[in-house]
């Protein structure tokens, strides 16, 4: 299983935050089209992704909802045909949520660093440290703490869930 260090923020705009993520990074944005359908799941999360490309993920993780920098475990199955995928899931497991961005990613050497639209949500800095073989959570979340500082980014707007828990939250869904 894969393991990475998180932190997620919300921030004032995707386009206040790109100059200094650029800055840092290794090379120039990506733009992701992603669609996340949550399945009810006994232990973690279940989430399938449908990209702008139209393939898939079936993504599970688990977390603590914390808004520190905290480990997720995540395993990727990657699928051709996520419409199919989604149906099955969502007869056999039922969906908790949905969860629609517009993703800008930027990589600083072993850290994702996502400049996130959401809909209904807002904007947000999310960012993962994909952690090497031997490397200790304590570590990853040094990493990303200082590209936290370097970012600028207010602790205090630090968001302990996921998209989908603050949608839920607040009554929307895409």
């Amino acid at each position: 299983m894969a393991r990475n260090i998180e932190i997620k923020v919300r921030i004032p705009s995707v386009e206040a935050l790109l100059g200094p993520a650029l800055a840092l990074a290794d090379g120039p944005p990506e733009e992701i089209l992603q669609d996340d359908t949550f399945f009810a799941c006994r232990d973690g999360r279940l989430k399938l992704r449908v990209l702008g490309d139209g393939s898939g993920q079936l993504i599970h993780y688990r977390r603590p909802d914390t808004p520190g920098p905290r480990q997720s475990d995540y395993t990727i199955f990657e699928t051709p045909a996520p419409a199919a995928l989604r149906d099955a899931l969502a007869q056999a497991l039922g969906v908790t949520g949905r969860v629609v961005k517009r993703r800008l990613l930027l990589l600083c050497g072993q850290t994702r660093i996502h400049l996130d639209r959401v809909t209904g949500l807002g904007d947000f800095l999310e960012l993962e440290v994909v952690l090497r073989e031997g490397q200790s959570a304590a570590q990853g979340a040094a990493i990303a703490e200082g590209l936290c500082a370097r970012l600028g980014l207010d602790p205090d707007a630090r968001i302990a869930g996921a998209y989908r828990d603050l949608l839920a939250a607040a009554g929307t869904t895409p």
